[in-house]
């Protein structure tokens, strides 16, 4: 597998990349590009859209930059974990916090959930993906993650595939060893569902309901109590390392 390039500036595009292609920048780009980066016509950077993989690219443009020369690739296009991060949403830096780590811990899509103890009931989700770009330029990653919109707890659990494996992470369960519950749940080709409730946890009736759902794992993270983007992220690190592509292998893939 090709090493990522640390040392370079790396830019999301939307637009389709191959060698020779020419990119026009939007103003914020130029403007990331040459006040802030203080780069210039000849410079370069790597560049991806989510299809295509990573690819050098030539800054153009006279006063300022305004278009990107296509070079060539650096890297192929690689496929995220069918890893689903479920949440109840948080307000504002918290939340995009929580964003930007679900993406680098390899979430491919991102689900908000609305429960009775759900903090907001308006998501904006421009802004979510925003920090899906900025967490995937930053981090080397090549694939971004989808953005659902918010739904009720019912309707997900309605709608979703009971073929997928739903990890609840339930601050009722026993405090028992995460890896050794994680560890008895070999079969998840069909792809994980992570679900991180609200800072006032589930309500009871909610839990009744989903202890019931089929494919479910209890999972208890610690003794302690973590705050929901905490949770999120000691979540993730332990379905990675057992379920997940930290083992070699991909979930769902």
């Amino acid at each position: 597998m090709p090493q990522h390039d640390f040392r370079q500036p790396r830019l999301f595009v939307d637009a389709a990349l191959a060698a020779g292609e020419t990119v026009a920048l939007e103003r914020d780009q130029s403007n990331y590009l040459g006040n802030v980066l203080r780069l210039a016509a000849g410079d370069t950077i790597l560049v991806f859209n989510g299809r295509e993989g990573e690819w050098q690219a030539s800054i153009a443009g006279r006063k300022r930059p305004d278009s990107l020369a296509i070079v060539a690739r650096t890297r192929p296009q690689d496929r995220l974990p069918d890893l689903a991060y479920v949440f109840a949403p948080l307000k504002h830096a918290r939340l995009d916090y929580m964003v930007q780590k679900a993406v680098e811990m390899g979430a491919s899509s991102l689900q908000p959930v609305l429960t009775r103890f759900t903090q907001v009931s308006r998501v904006n989700g421009e802004r979510m993906r925003a920090n899906v770009i900025e967490a995937a330029e930053q981090c080397g990653i090549l694939s971004l993650a989808a953005v659902a919109e918010p739904v009720t707890l019912d309707r997900y659990l309605t709608a979703r595939d009971g073929q997928r494996l739903l990890i609840f992470c339930d601050e009722a369960a026993e405090a028992e060893n995460p890896l050794q519950a994680l560890q008895g749940e070999f079969a998840a080709a069909n792809g994980i569902d992570i679900l991180i409730g609200p800072e006032g946890g589930f309500a009871e009736e909610e839990r009744a309901v989903l202890v019931r759902q089929p494919r479910i794992l209890r999972l208890s993270l610690g003794p302690r109590i973590l705050r929901a983007d905490t949770a999120a992220v000691a979540a993730l690190a332990l379905v990675q390392a057992v379920l997940g592509d930290w083992t070699g292998s991909r979930a769902g893939g």
